[in-house]
């Protein structure tokens, strides 16, 4: 008797379940990488000082790092697919809450918790999770790439969008267009429902300590301190410049629209400074590219900043910045990797997450802050070139080779 097997339906075959993967990057990096255009907007409606809404952002990102290690957790046990559609809808109702808070607390509860855990469940790295279990090893790389890169292009397309719709219209209407977009993840991670979880066992060459055993041994490997310490300086830069450079630039003259298209300027020339980095970073040591581009940072930022704010001394810097934006993304996962090798390398990695969450969270914060106080951001701008320069310096001592307690048996 012959036993015929159902063909595989269209919409569950690998390449599109990878286009559907790639989708749901840029809707997701796409819409929270707007949300620097509405600090001015909401603070002038409202008559909030900056750091209202500062905080705002800073617990969103707070919330993001924290949830994240929860949300892979909740992926491997039912499925990414499903993670991805809860997380949009926390996501919509999270930038809602925004639109119609009235008080600086419901607008901490909506723009900061409720959308800080809806981006970590429908972040990029869910689906960086899925691609795993579905595509070849041999693809692995390149489809996580693709990814990183879809993130990035959906800040290029969103960020000139959304100051466009700003100018054309009001905050309110771009924020609903907003919550509308995020609910397209929901469609979008369809497809991602033929991944199925998978139990995370040691495999040839892989330690087989418990993954309790696995953390507290990596947080007492002084190298992976190092490189904790460092993510905190990325998310402070990152959070900081997404946040508040649109104001920054409206103080010194320039339009809601052109501010879109600096920070979407940011997300093109991240696409390639990713890709860049992944392909240096496969070649040799990763440390020393890694502290180089902390320390590419400082100077770029610094020479913004003493010279005069112009449109085209703007589009350099976040030119610059763009080619330095996730790169260190590339490199930081690739030192867990050679440290710590892959059966744990998502919890780790998120451990390491939260760090630079962590940063992003007093970028933000201080950014507003600060920023009331002194009626400048050039304190907060020196603050982040001196991190830079200890994120640059700290890399260096890091040590590329398997942990001891990791070594397989």
């Amino acid at each position: 008797m012959q036993i015929t097997t159902k063909p595989t339906p269209w919409y569950f075959t690998p390449t599109v379940i990878l286009v559907a993967g790639c989708l749901v990057a840029i809707i997701n990096f796409g819409v929270r990488s707007t949300f620097g255009q509405f600090t001015l907007p909401i603070s002038e409606a409202h008559g909030w000082p900056r750091e209202t809404y500062s905080l705002a952002i800073a617990l969103q990102n707070l919330l993001w790092g924290i949830a994240t290690p929860m949300a892979g957790a909740l992926a491997d046990r039912y499925g990414s697919a499903r993670v991805l559609m809860v997380g949009a809808v926390l996501y919509a109702i999270g930038i809602v809450t925004m639109n119609y808070a009235g008080s600086p607390f419901i607008l901490h509860m909506g723009g900061g918790i409720i959308v800080g855990i809806g981006i970590a469940l429908s972040s990029f790295g869910i689906v960086m999770a899925a691609l795993g279990r579905i595509v070849p090893p041999e693809k692995r790389s390149w489809a996580f790439g693709l990814a990183t890169a879809s993130g990035s292009l959906g800040q290029f397309i969103f960020s000139p969008l959304v100051g466009a719709l700003i100018a054309a219209y009001d905050w309110h209407t771009s924020l609903l267009v907003l919550a509308a977009s995020s609910l397209l993840i929901i469609p979008f991670a369809f497809p991602l429902l033929a991944q199925n979880s998978s139990s995370n066992q040691a495999t040839a060459g892989e330690t087989t300590l418990s993954m309790g055993q696995a953390v507290s041994k990596a947080f007492g490997h002084g190298s992976y301190n190092l490189l904790v310490a460092g993510f905190f300086v990325c998310g402070f830069q990152l959070a900081f410049i997404t946040v508040h450079l649109p104001p920054y630039l409206a103080q010194h003259g320039m339009t809601k629209e052109f501010a879109g298209i600096a920070m979407a300027l940011i997300g093109l020339f991240n696409v390639i400074g990713s890709y860049t980095s992944g392909i240096i970073g496969g070649r040799g040591e990763k440390r020393v590219p890694l502290s180089a581009i902390y320390l590419a940072r400082a100077i770029v930022t610094a020479v913004f900043i003493l010279l005069p704010i112009t449109q085209t001394t703007t589009l350099i810097f976040t030119a610059c910045m763009g080619f330095l934006w996730l790169s260190t993304v590339p490199l930081t996962m690739g030192l867990v990797t050679v440290m710590f090798g892959t059966r744990y390398m998502g919890t780790l990695y998120g451990f390491v997450f939260l760090s630079h969450q962590i940063g992003s969270f007093f970028g933000v914060w201080l950014g507003g802050k600060l920023f009331d106080i002194y009626g400048s951001y050039d304190v907060v701008w020196w603050m982040s070139v001196a991190l830079a320069v200890f994120a640059a310096f700290i890399n260096l001592p890091i040590k590329e080779q398997r942990a001891t307690s990791f070594a397989a048996v």
